[in-house]
């Protein structure tokens, strides 16, 4: 028994000394695992994937590429310099035949009824005769068109319908021929700059018009000068800034119901002081009476001309839809501005609206009874919609469907 005694105590003390050899073993190993964990050096900074916006999951954050943010970057609008000069736009004009259907509606009718007849009897006449009443072209201008008209038929000059018409046509035509129609703007040193006033009453489209011709002019490379002198109408100073704004114009206001002279005043000197070309100068529509309005008016001619600058146009604005009122306010403002001491009355017309309801007969009354030129007409509401008034387009308008 006492050696198997001592077998089983041998036999532990194997077991023993192998299990501490082999925890030896494997110490180092933890060790150094362990050691590895501390002493890691930081992993170096790795830039993040690019990830879509397409693909991210819902709550991914989405990191942007550094090339995205470059270019999000340049597309952001910076405001311009307010001393930098904007580069002048160009416009497609419209043409008048495009613009003129309602116009010429009036005349189609009766254009088309003189057609369908054998020949040329009374009743082609009376046609005619009511159909230029309705155009607006006015009494007196009409009743001279068609005695002309009588004489070559009963003296068997013109023998056919169409004869007829087309002689009416070149009549009309004659009558707008050989007036000035251009906007005149005088070289001359700089610090003199053209000054260019509008007139009318309000609701015309004045203010309007005054930001599309501002408008034209920088499309043809001339620097231009807006001055506020309606101050009387409300709003009228900010429609006209935001014109100038958009044709790249500069700008000069007043105090609202302050001095229109002082206005005009001010800004013929600002755009002498700044080598500006053209001053194009807002004035009042309506004052407290008719007199009132015509007394400012002759002050605000005075005042502009005795500064730096030169008035060389002064344009009576018109909505051409207003008909024979127009003529009455031609013929008014004519004759006040006629009566200040520069002896210069209104140099021209500009009808607004003439893409509208408005008949176009006007501008016979105007040119004929007034010795007036329609120098612009309106044939839209855009920016570019103002076009230089050219007769034979006018009248090939008001004949395209005849």
């Amino acid at each position: 028994m006492e050696w198997i005694y001592l077998a089983l105590v041998a036999l532990v003390l194997v077991f023993g000394l192998g299990v501490l050899v082999l925890n030896r073993r494997r110490t180092p190993e933890l060790n150094d695992e362990r050691t590895s964990e501390i002493v890691r050096p930081p992993r170096p900074a790795v830039e993040p994937r690019p990830v879509s916006t397409a693909d991210a999951s819902p709550g991914t954050a989405v990191l942007e590429p550094a090339e995205a943010s470059v270019e999000v970057e340049s597309e952001v609008e910076i405001e311009p310099d307010t001393d930098a000069v904007a580069e002048p736009e160009t416009y497609e004009r419209p043409s008048f035949t495009s613009r003129m259907s309602k116009a010429r509606s009036a005349l189609t009718g009766a254009f088309l009824g003189i057609r369908s007849r054998a020949g040329i009897t009374d009743s082609s006449f009376d046609d005619l005769e009511e159909a230029l009443l309705r155009a607006d072209v006015g009494v007196r201008v009409t009743d001279e068109l068609l005695s002309g008209l009588r004489a070559r038929v009963k003296s068997k000059e013109i023998t056919t319908p169409d004869a007829l018409l087309d002689a009416l046509r070149a009549e009309m035509t004659g009558r707008l021929e050989g007036a000035d129609r251009e906007l005149h703007l005088v070289p001359g040193e700089p610090g003199s700059p053209n000054v260019w006033l509008f007139v009318g009453v309000n609701g015309v489209g004045k203010t309007t018009t005054i930001g599309k011709v501002g408008a034209l002019q920088r499309s043809e490379g001339r620097t231009v000068l807006m001055a506020a002198g309606d101050t009387f109408r409300a709003a009228a100073a900010e429609q006209l800034n935001t014109w100038a704004e958009r044709s790249g114009a500069e700008f000069v206001r007043g105090a609202e119901g302050g001095d229109p002279s002082s206005v005009i005043f001010d800004g013929v000197e600002r755009a002498a002081a700044r080598g500006i070309d053209l001053v194009l100068a807002d004035t009042a529509g309506r004052l407290h009476t008719k007199s009132n309005l015509m007394d400012e008016l002759r002050k605000v001619r005075r005042v502009a001309a005795k500064g730096a600058g030169r008035v060389t146009e002064v344009l009576l604005v018109i909505d051409a839809t207003t008909g024979q009122n127009g003529l009455t306010q031609a013929r008014q403002f004519g004759d006040a501005l006629l009566s200040d001491d520069t002896g210069v009355g209104l140099t021209g017309v500009v009808l607004t609206k003439l893409d509208g309801s408005a008949k176009g007969g006007i501008v016979f009354a105007i040119e004929t009874e007034l010795g007036i030129p329609v120098k612009l007409v309106g044939l839209g509401e855009t920016i570019g919609d103002l076009v230089a008034f050219d007769p034979e387009q006018f009248i090939g308008a008001l004949f395209a469907e005849s």
